[in-house]
């Protein structure tokens, strides 16, 4: 398991995500609280396959459990696959890659599968709920020097990150946005919503027009927030949410 030292190569920084990403968990449940925020870390994509989790003297405080839970939690996620433990001094916990398909998504059988497991029409709906809210929140109470710049950021991320790593630069804009709303709850049920909707996303091929399309709409978005126009803001958000809707439900019919 991870031995506390950081090598080459970098991991995760957990203390920069986003807010509601991690909370301390509930008293008489850690270990289920936390292998179910780990989860939502590893669907969010916020580590890369390949990618290091943060160390455990990071990871432990952040979830408010003793690295004894947090081990049992790691072991549990190597037991199935999704991680994987490496010794030495550049060791950790790495997320394992998983295989591409032809066409860059997971393909329909893996779609179907997961879609069995959720909602689907809840979970677009309750993504642009919270999506258009924390769009029109950062727009009408205004962001701090700080904030704006972290948004700029976050926005910059969308724009240099390659083609494989999009859909992970454009959780954390969205991720950063629903921080900067100010409610606590409304990020943490964003992460949650969202972590649900990227398992059904990894199954849909990247597409190149759609993504050019969504970027202008970011740029756009930002551009509301950043000028205080909380009804342009609500209204590209709404745009938005609808496109990424429009593209899932073509992949379903």
């Amino acid at each position: 398991m991870d031995d506390g030292v950081d090598g080459g190569g970098g991991a995760a920084d957990a203390a920069a995500w986003p807010a509601g990403v991690l909370r301390p968990v509930r008293t008489g449940n850690g270990f289920e609280e936390a292998l179910r925020q780990i989860l939502q870390v590893l669907r969010l994509g916020l580590v890369p396959g390949g990618g290091r989790l943060p160390a455990e003297r990071e990871l432990a405080p952040l979830l408010g459990v003793s690295r004894v839970t947090l081990r049992e939690v790691l072991k549990v996620l190597a037991d199935e696959g999704l991680v994987e433990s490496r010794r030495g001094r550049y060791g950790g916990t790495f997320v394992r890659r998983r295989p591409e398909p032809a066409g860059g998504g997971a393909g329909e059988e893996e779609l179907r599968r997961r879609i069995a497991g959720a909602d689907v029409e809840d979970t677009l709906r309750l993504r642009e709920v919270l999506d258009v809210g924390a769009a029109g929140l950062c727009a009408a109470d205004g962001l701090d020097a700080g904030a704006a710049g972290r948004l700029r950021a976050a926005l910059a991320g969308t724009g240099e990150t390659p083609l494989t790593e999009y859909r992970r630069a454009d959780t954390l804009l969205h991720l950063t946005l629903a921080e900067l709303s100010g409610s606590p709850s409304l990020a943490a049920q964003y992460a949650a919503v969202r972590a649900t909707l990227n398992g059904l996303l990894d199954c849909v091929p990247l597409l190149v027009r759609h993504l050019e399309h969504s970027q202008a709409q970011h740029t756009a978005l930002v551009a509301a927030v950043l000028a205080g126009d909380a009804d342009r803001a609500r209204a590209v958000m709404r745009e938005h949410c609808a496109g990424t809707a429009a593209l899932l439900r073509g992949f379903l019919a």
